[in-house]
């Protein structure tokens, strides 16, 4: 009976965690394939812990294991790479029609292409509110900052991102 219910939480943390791992681990690593690899590897981990251990902050825990396999990796190519404009574009939220569809992708890669241009730190936190929907405390378990100082990454870097923006609403418009 535990070991049936075992599988079924590791189950349920895969339909829960896996896409939005995967694509946190692609943005980091900068290749789909090898975020596929990092989070088999993830999961492989949390095979091996006990679900009484995590349950209370499994999100944080497998968030934290994908960042640091994923940091290992980057490490040992010397390179990092954010999520291409394809990459992001290739979830996005259902739109009424085809052209509302393009608009939003487009519109996505230029806010991801000035969001490129905050700080590493910045970027990250932004992407794991945002992208991950995670908590301040969730991410500041994953990244080993502050819930305070995650508040002001966030507030610094939607300041800049408004600032920016503004300053070149052109950046937002479709190009004919």
């Amino acid at each position: 009976m535990q070991h049936a219910s075992k599988c079924e939480w590791i189950v349920a943390a895969l339909n829960q965690y896996e896409l939005k791992l995967v694509r946190y681990a692609t943005w980091i690593a900068g290749d789909v394939e090898r975020a596929r690899e990092i989070v088999q590897e993830t999961f492989l981990r949390l095979c091996k812990e006990k679900p009484e251990r995590l349950n209370s902050h499994l999100p944080q825990w497998l968030f934290t294991v994908c960042r640091n396999l994923a940091f290992d990796v980057q490490r040992k190519e010397k390179r990092m790479t954010p999520l291409s404009e394809a990459e992001a574009a290739a979830h996005p939220s259902a739109s009424p029609w085809p052209g509302a569809l393009l608009e939003q992708k487009e519109t996505m890669g230029q806010v991801l292409r000035v969001l490129e241009t905050l700080p590493k730190n910045q970027r990250e936190v932004i992407y794991l509110k945002f992208q991950c929907e995670l908590s301040y405390k969730e991410i500041s378990e994953i990244t080993k900052l502050s819930v305070s100082n995650i508040g002001f990454l966030i507030h610094t870097a939607i300041q800049s991102l408004r600032k920016l923006l503004l300053a070149n609403p052109e950046a937002l418009r479709r190009t004919p």
